[in-house]
């Protein structure tokens, strides 16, 4: 058996090929196209609803903030640190 056998490679190096094209511009070559993105209006109509929503959860602490009103809830915060602090 042929360890060099350059008949077996053939197949895998046509794909590794920058072959040109046959039609297109002056020179032979299809212009590269730039990638792109595209989202769906369904997509954008969502975003668009939940930065609505943090936008009014937003401006509603800043009122709390200024009223004097907002108070944190130390049990929440000692639950979320609790995990850290436990090694």
């Amino acid at each position: 058996m042929k360890i060099n056998d350059m008949l077996r490679l053939a197949g895998i190096q046509n794909y590794r090929k920058d072959t040109p094209y046959k039609s297109g511009g002056t020179d032979g070559k299809k212009p590269k196209q730039a990638d792109a993105v595209q989202i769906s209006p369904e997509a954008l109509r969502l975003q668009n609803a939940q930065e609505a929503e943090r936008l009014q959860r937003v401006q509603e602490l800043e009122r709390q903030v200024s009223a004097g009103t907002y108070h944190v809830d130390s049990a929440k915060i000692a639950e979320k640190l609790l995990p850290y602090l436990q090694d």
